[in-house]
């Protein structure tokens, strides 16, 4: 179900890789840029590129909010909120990590729409390291425990880490099977948040001895829509996505999907047609999913990925270069006219940056610009780093 590889290289791959840490400083005003309101992860980094750091961006984000809100300005996250939370996860024991410094997972840069901030706990090492993701059902059969066990462990030793949610069933069993060889847990809330509770001890074996992951600060309580959320950065982090067990409609197919989207191998286990525990992972199959029943199956299918190493991940695609040459690109801003043309092309159904840019007429920094503008003023959301709406509930 991923998509072709072109000379065995991922067709999605990140910018060059950031060659210095941030100062605390510059982190301080990344989380108040990330926090602030109506800054998404596409806004954080179009702003970033245009003003070339967070400090800048934040120095200008008063303007630019009023002027395609009618003078109004956005809510911007204040010292104090962004310094507290910078304060919890040290507490915790949990690093910052950004994604225009070096530490942030590779693969998970690779995605369109990473997450600006994640935070870690344990061994941050194990997410340059070569993994994939095992999840299924937290209702699982023994058979399907066992399987998950008997991978997590047989595949931990080929030297893959192992990603999963730290859920019950499946995702627990992978963990448990994979805590010598690498294991990363993924989290719908904060780093701190034990969820589900009979995990307590497991989550705390993790944050020692694995590693633990989450987008979200610490103190955070996850809400039903956080969990689809999480499910992206499992894929995301992974090469690849093993669903050993999964109903019609479980969740766990949300993690397929994801990494279907990103470009993920995606394997399945099958299972007897009469068990409603298999009734997701035989559809899989049906749908391209590749059908895995050991290990080495996995291995077998992975060895060109894992066997590039980190130059799969350095290469910038023509496309990507030139996104990233617009950027760098000396900004103009745009006049409230232009500013209403790019609003004009605006609808409901998402349209390319480009449809845009050939619609109006103007210069793509400009339709970039105007879009910033409008970001922040809660007019548009968007779809992925190409793609832009009106927004359901325009203010």
């Amino acid at each position: 179900m991923a998509k072709q590889k072109a000379d065995g290289v991922n067709l999605f791959t990140p910018a060059p890789l950031p060659t210095a840490e941030l100062d605390d400083t510059q982190r301080l005003a990344c989380v108040r840029l990330i926090r602030s309101q109506n800054v998404g992860p596409i806004t954080f980094r179009e702003l970033i590129n245009r003003y070339g750091g967070a400090q800048q961006a934040l120095e200008a984000l008063p303007h630019l909010s009023r002027r395609a809100a009618h003078g109004k300005a956005i809510v911007i996250c204040s010292v104090a909120d962004a310094e507290a939370e910078l304060t919890a996860a040290q507490k915790y024991g949990a690093r910052p990590l950004f994604t225009i410094e070096p530490g942030y997972p590779l693969r998970l840069a690779q995605i369109e729409t990473p997450p600006p901030l994640v935070y870690a706990k344990g061994d941050i090492a194990l997410l340059a390291r070569p993994s994939i993701g095992i999840v299924g059902a937290r209702q699982a059969s023994a058979a399907g425990v066992k399987l998950a066990r008997l991978f997590g462990q047989e595949l931990g030793r080929a030297g893959l880490v192992i990603v999963s949610g730290l859920a019950r069933g499946i995702d627990s069993a992978a963990h448990e099977a994979s805590l010598e060889t690498g294991t990363v847990a993924v989290l719908a809330g904060g780093l701190d948040n034990v969820y589900p509770p009979e995990n307590a001890a497991l989550h705390s074996a993790i944050a020692e001895r694995g590693c633990l992951v989450s987008e979200m600060p610490c103190g955070f309580q996850p809400r039903g829509q956080d969990f689809p959320r999480r499910n992206r950065l499992i894929s995301g982090i992974a090469l690849g996505v093993l669903v050993v067990e999964a109903a019609k409609r479980s969740g766990t197919l949300s993690t397929a999907r994801r990494a279907a989207e990103q470009n993920r191998e995606i394997f399945a286990i099958p299972g007897n047609p009469l068990d409603p525990r298999a009734e997701g992972t035989n559809h899989l199959l049906k749908t391209g999913a590749t059908l895995v029943t050991e290990p080495r199956d996995i291995i077998e299918a992975l060895e060109p990925l894992t066997g590039l190493g980190r130059r799969a991940f350095r290469e910038i695609t023509l496309q990507q270069a030139a996104y990233e040459a617009e950027s760098l690109a000396p900004a103009l801003d745009p006049g409230e006219n232009e500013r209403d043309q790019v609003l004009a092309t605006l609808g409901a159904a998402p349209v390319a940056v480009d449809d845009i840019v050939r619609a109006t007429g103007l210069d793509i920094r400009v339709v970039r610009a105007a879009l910033i503008e409008l970001d922040l003023a809660g007019l548009t959301e968007r779809h992925g780093a190409q793609l832009v709406s009106l927004a359901n509930d325009p203010r």
